[in-house]
């Protein structure tokens, strides 16, 4: 792997089964494996909230060994009470590398330009490839990767965007529905090509699919529109009747947190096809794989 994990168009095949590989026996050997990141630290740069990434991160570099301190956004105030540059030259000076999870993709690009130790992507409003890196982790757990076909139904959010770029590296057939004016970034649809197809019908999208996955509708940053998105994404909640178009195994995936009755209906995100909280558990072991690959 690269120095930065900033984006999954970076990594090729062999390197995210190694990832893979390496996140299988951390996982098999959770409390029992090397501690192989001792006297490591990596700063939490988080300018946007956090549950499942936060604690996963924090978590996962307690079990290798190493620690990890938490930068929230009145900590820094990066730009504001101390310019990206300065922030970035020096933290690389203290510690063994960064997660950062903020707004604009820009902002993450600074850090990574002017740091001297790994940076991670821990979200930003174009990307979030811990998240799909550690999707498709699930998904090869229950199903394989091989004639698989992933749905996505609701925004093309960063999360859809990372998916896009993840499941064309692993050979991933994706269904895209969503409305015309809330599509996957152009620019990596158009990188993507034939990877991917477009519906502007959840019940088409969803014919014959392997995995049904969704999205909140109105993401961190978003909120003052959340009255016009529920009108705009009506037509693209995940019920019964559209996992009833999928195949009887298919699972269903969120990446959480999950506005319940909105994206999704209760009866299916509790329901005996969903691996959503496996899929968040392996964000702690999937990030443990990317931890040590990075600093070690």
């Amino acid at each position: 792997m690269k120095k930065d994990l900033i984006t999954i168009k970076d990594l090729d095949k062999k390197e995210i089964n190694e990832l893979y590989d390496l996140a299988s026996q951390l996982k098999l050997k959770r409390k029992t494996h090397e501690k192989s990141l001792e006297n490591k630290a990596i700063g939490l740069i988080f300018e946007k909230p956090s549950n499942r990434t936060r604690v996963s991160f924090e978590v996962g570099m307690y079990e290798l060994g190493g620690y990890s301190i938490y930068l929230g956004s009145d900590e820094i105030k990066l730009g504001k009470r101390e310019s990206v540059k300065d922030a970035a030259r020096v933290l690389s000076r203290y510690l063994d590398g960064l997660v950062v999870r903020t707004f604009t993709h820009d902002r993450l690009l600074e850090i990574a330009k002017y740091s001297s130790v790994p940076v991670i992507n821990g979200l930003t409003d174009l990307l979030h490839p811990c998240q799909a890196l550690t999707d498709i982790f699930t998904i090869k757990e229950k199903k394989g990767l091989k004639g698989i076909t992933l749905t996505f139904i609701g925004d093309g959010n960063n999360v859809a965007n990372s998916l896009l770029y993840g499941c064309w590296k692993m050979g991933i057939k994706v269904n895209v529905a969503c409305p015309e004016t809330h599509q996957p970034n152009k620019g990596i649809l158009k990188e993507v090509g034939g990877s991917v197809s477009l519906f502007d019908s959840a019940r088409e999208a969803a014919k014959g699919a392997d995995v049904i996955y969704t999205d909140v509708w109105t993401s961190m940053g978003q909120e003052k529109e959340h009255k016009k998105r529920l009108e705009v994404f009506k037509d693209f909640q995940v019920d019964a009747k559209i996992l009833n178009m999928a195949k009887k195994d298919a699972i269903v995936m969120h990446c959480l947190p999950a506005h319940r009755g909105e994206e999704i209906t209760d009866e299916v995100l509790d329901g005996e096809l969903s691996v959503v909280i496996d899929q968040a558990e392996n964000r702690l072991h999937v990030q443990k794989a990317i931890l040590v690959k990075l600093l070690k």
